[in-house]
């Protein structure tokens, strides 16, 4: 058939489609991401009232017992990536998110009745467990169960639920008590449950088991009763055929190490921007600047950046592009950290990490004795925070999760995704460590460092990354496997066969 006769097919096919389901089933799996961003930051509203004078006894926190509090979600969080190594592929990724219930609940439960510091501890960890849990298979099951051409846009609805379960946790902190934000924080896991059990399975995973039936029936679901499922499952089923049981000797095959090595780099690189710890400490930061900007003010504006940004990445996505998108986000990120690594050079900071760092109860909290309160560019900072975390949320943030789903084969995607967010996840505790320790030398010690990176960021961007847009998963593995330019083609007579 000339190229003339398939376009018109190939044109009309997308209209048979309707995706109400499929944004369902979508919806549905996201509530995870929305109790991920809501757990995150849970600290953020509890710590003020764990180390203020009216906390209950047995529960005070002292600064290093906060830290602790804070951090301990990045270590469940990296268990649950190496658990959805296993699970993914044992169970499937349905079946990994519906489990990550069961410890987000008891660890919700653990920090609403909470009678000591150690329930709070565990409780916490928990929640991190089942965070990781998620953001190992949510993105693996929602690539599988979109078609290519809305998977971008439904690729960044992790990272925009996640945003929204912030602000949720941000507002309901303004008036609700640190128990009940537990009790809370418990509904959108039973709620994803629920609905899950409605929904199909990865239609890839189920032809990967053999039933080919159950993947028809589940792609007439998602996809319409008008929708002619054959030619996605014979490129489905290709591209299990070119699949094998993976061995360690495998793993020197491009088709194999490419992808996993950019997955895991691009996780890396992710959180060494320093995103986890600009959030975590986004109120000391504040305090540089002669702005004053009570704490749930902060809180709001940050959210509503974010929020803004995800949502403009989403809308963009499948027009401009992974690549653009990570460039502008990339460039955007580097002339922030820049920025603040310029503006906070003479700052010193005083005092310990600890003191100086999680002081919740004090405006000035990094200390009245500097002269930056002074300067007129005090505002610089807050300007720059805001504009990183923008450019971190309309590229590196939503593209990082959407990459991973998209460039890993089928045979090593539940592992490697697990990989994927274990290496993200203890980077995050390393790196939110070590910036408390960098503070004692200046504020602007790791803004340079998160300015390094942003440059990293950009050429593993321009050298390494191919381009994923428009293309199915079959496409991607393809083009790993053939190596046959650096954007896929699709004029490629391999790559037509899988289409």
């Amino acid at each position: 058939m000339s190229n003339d006769e398939e376009t018109p097919l190939l044109r009309k096919r997308p209209e048979k489609i309707r995706n109400s389901r499929l944004f369902l089933a979508v919806f549905s799996a996201v509530l995870g991401n929305f109790n991920f961003g809501y757990s995150l930051v849970y600290p953020s509203p509890v710590l003020p009232v764990l180390q203020g004078p009216d906390a209950d006894p047995r529960l005070r926190m002292d600064n290093s017992q906060a830290a602790l509090f804070g951090s301990i979600y990045t270590l469940g969080a990296a268990g649950g990536g190496l658990g959805a190594m296993l699970l993914n592929d044992m169970i499937g990724r349905k079946m990994s998110i519906m489990l990550s219930a069961v410890p987000s609940s008891i660890g919700y439960m653990l920090m609403g009745g909470a009678f000591n510091v150690e329930m709070l501890y565990v409780g916490r960890f928990l929640t991190g467990l089942a965070g990781g849990m998620t953001a190992a298979s949510i993105p693996v099951y929602i690539s599988e169960i979109s078609h290519k051409a809305v998977r971008g846009a439904l690729g960044s609805c992790p990272q925009i639920t996640a945003v929204v379960g912030t602000l949720t946790l941000y507002v309901l902190g303004l008036w609700v008590p640190f128990r009940w934000l537990a009790i809370a924080g418990g509904v959108p896991a039973v709620l994803m449950v629920v609905l899950l059990s409605f929904m199909p399975s990865s239609p890839r995973r189920l032809l990967s088991l053999g039933r080919g039936d159950k993947a028809e029936q589940a792609l007439r679901w998602l996809r319409g009763p008008d929708y002619d499922p054959n030619p996605e499952i014979s490129g489905i089923q290709h591209s299990i055929r070119m699949q094998t049981k993976l061995s360690w000797s495998q793993l020197r095959k491009p088709e194999y190490y490419k992808p996993i090595l950019i997955s895991v780099v691009m996780r890396f690189l992710q959180q060494m921007t320093g995103i986890t710890p600009i959030l975590i400490y986004l109120q000391p930061i504040f305090n540089r600047s002669n702005v004053s900007l009570l704490p749930e003010y902060d809180a709001a504006l940050v959210g509503a950046v974010r929020l803004f940004s995800v949502m403009l990445a989403a809308s963009l996505m499948d027009k401009a592009g992974r690549k653009a998108l990570l460039y502008t986000s990339s460039l955007v990120m580097f002339v922030a950290s820049l920025s603040m690594t310029i503006t906070s050079h003479t700052t010193p900071c005083p005092g310990t990490p600890n003191s100086t760092v999680l002081n919740y109860n004090s405006h000035n909290a990094l200390g009245n004795g500097t002269d930056f309160s002074q300067n007129n560019a005090s505002i610089f900072p807050v300007i720059s925070t805001m504009v990183f975390i923008f450019g971190y949320a309309m590229g590196w943030g939503p593209i990082t999760w959407l990459l991973m789903s998209e460039v890993l084969p089928l045979v090593t995607r539940g592992v490697a995704s697990g990989v994927c967010v274990t290496v993200s996840w203890l980077t995050a505790f390393a790196l939110t460590h070590a910036f408390t320790l960098m503070l004692d030398y200046g504020l602007y010690v790791p803004f340079l460092l998160f300015t390094v990176v942003c440059v990293l960021c950009l050429f593993f961007t321009a050298v390494v990354i191919p381009e994923t847009r428009g293309r199915s998963l079959e496409e991607i593995e393809n083009y790993f496997r053939t190596g046959r330019s650096f954007t896929i083609s699709s004029r490629s007579p391999s790559v037509r066969e899988s289409t």
